[in-house]
């Protein structure tokens, strides 16, 4: 059993390795892609995909390795996790990805503090982060319910597609939205743009956990 210090450790250092490698990997893809938006974009899908990977691997057995408020949220909605620490939860992962930004950012030599220009805007984004949040949070429970052991591949390989199928290239994440709007950067968006996809990420999260309980009653 670990404590709660040590959770929510383990939270904050996700959070902020997961950010730096979304930001990091933004910057150092833009400036090899040499315009070409297609590899840049390729450049930002495969490292995020990979980490989570191995966040989810080494520190999922501390934390959970939620990593992501929306699934901080069901989790204790579900009683997965206690509530009185889904606020800690959230706290450490907002503050988490905002260090995991301005650490991305002092890597590349850049600016650290930051607001994003990047307008992220319209009902086809707002409908691709509730599609996106809808899907990882969908196979988060089921993963955890059927095959446990394969959480944090499926996970990895959810995003690295979503990038790709969704318009938004799939936030999913409340703290990492917030995070992004601190840079403007290939993986920031504008402050303007972050409420609405928070709410489709809320949204998305709870209708994946609407049809989770459905499935819940299923033999493993």
């Amino acid at each position: 059993m670990f404590s709660r210090s040590q959770t929510l450790l383990a939270e904050f250092l996700g959070t902020a390795f997961l950010l730096a490698t979304v930001v990091g990997s933004g910057i150092m893809a833009e400036r090899l892609a040499d315009g070409n938006i297609a590899i840049a974009l390729l450049g930002n899908t495969i490292p995020t995909g990979a980490i989570l990977f191995v966040l989810i691997t080494i520190l999922g057995p501390i934390s959970g390795a939620h990593f992501n408020p929306a699934v901080t949220m069901v989790m204790a909605l579900n009683g997965d996790l206690k509530r009185f620490d889904a606020l800690p939860y959230i706290a450490v992962q907002i503050i988490g990805g905002l260090v995991g930004v301005w650490c991305a950012h002092m890597m590349f030599a850049e600016q650290v503090l930051q607001i994003s220009q990047k307008d992220r805007f319209g009902q086809g984004q707002w409908f691709s982060e509730f599609v996106a949040t809808f899907g990882l949070i969908l196979v988060i429970f089921l993963a955890v319910k059927f095959k446990r052991e394969a959480v944090a591949s499926v996970v990895g390989l959810y995003i690295t597609s979503a990038y790709w199928f969704t318009a938004s290239t799939s936030f999913a994440n409340p703290a990492v939205t917030i995070a992004r709007s601190l840079s403007d950067s290939f993986a920031g968006i504008a402050p303007m743009s972050v409420m609405p996809f928070i709410g489709a990420q809320l949204l998305g999260a709870l209708a994946a956990l609407m049809i989770f309980l459905f499935f819940r009653q299923l033999p493993k």
